[in-house]
């Protein structure tokens, strides 16, 4: 009988050993959270370098990014798309859908970018936006002006040089910056207007030099991030959103060719307004 007893013992110790391990591993799971990012695509090298940061230093949760020209995204998040948090290449967008009701925060400006000329297949550093009329380029990629904010600056960039007309029919436009980019690198256009960040990729920098356009040949790529209501009292997405502005990002998107709004006395009065 004492034996039946102790075995009887036994098997609840185990069995509340087990409840505690499961509850310890449900907890685990539970805290572990993952949010998701909305990017736009000029930003992709220097994001992806950024998240795999933030994910080293939170092995527990994770962060995944989605990327693409800024308008789509947009307009993906105001039609339920469960983004956490918006990197847009512009401030209007952000700003637009906090006025909608699809923020939880303030936009943020977090750089400030800039647009270059890049071919795979000249020296694109002895290009100038002139040069594009010329003959011998008979493609040129932009992202597309009515859903990339880098696509609309380069129309601006385009205008202000007088060629915009002259290249209508030799224009291809590309879904994002980042397609842009692609269709110069496999050789669908001879040539490019891409983003800066894009032409530092060390990958894109093998296949030629590029030309920066001058910055006042268009309006100012203003950068800026923005919670969306989804992500209100997200503790990983309040997080990670520190962490672009961590001086460890700031350095990544500095490698990368961005400028920073705090070296830019304009935008630190933008950023001190938006809070």
């Amino acid at each position: 009988m004492r034996v039946t007893i102790k075995g009887v013992g036994m098997c609840k110790i185990l069995c509340v050993a087990v409840a505690v391990i499961v509850c310890a591993l449900s907890l685990s799971v539970a805290m572990a959270e993952q949010i998701t990012i909305a990017v736009a695509a000029s930003m992709k090298p220097a994001m992806a370098d950024i998240v795999r940061q933030f994910n080293a230093q939170h092995p527990k949760d994770e962060v995944r990014a989605i990327y693409g020209s800024s308008g789509k995204l947009a307009a993906q998040i105001q039609s339920g798309a469960p983004f956490d948090i918006f990197f847009s290449a512009d401030l209007a967008l952000p700003i637009a859908l906090q006025k909608e009701g699809w923020g939880a925060t303030d936009p943020v400006v977090y750089a400030v970018g800039r647009l270059v000329i890049w071919s795979s297949t000249t020296d694109a550093t002895k290009l100038t936006l002139e040069k594009l009329a010329e003959p011998a380029m008979r493609k040129i990629a932009i992202a597309n002006p009515a859903r990339a904010p880098y696509g609309m600056r380069a129309k601006e960039a385009l205008v202000s040089a007088g060629v915009w007309d002259k290249l209508q029919g030799r224009l291809v436009f590309g879904e994002s910056v980042e397609h842009a980019t692609h269709m110069v690198s496999t050789g669908a256009a001879d040539a490019g207007i891409i983003a800066l960040s894009s032409a530092q990729n060390p990958e894109i920098l093998k296949q030629g030099g590029y030309h920066l356009i001058d910055e006042h040949d268009h309006q100012p790529l203003t950068q800026a991030f923005i919670l969306t209501k989804r992500a209100k009292g997200n503790i990983i997405a309040q997080q990670f959103a520190s962490h672009v502005q961590a001086p460890e990002s700031k350095k990544i998107l500095e490698g990368y060719g961005f400028t920073l709004p705090s070296n830019i006395p304009h935008f630190k009065k933008i950023n001190r307004g938006l809070h």
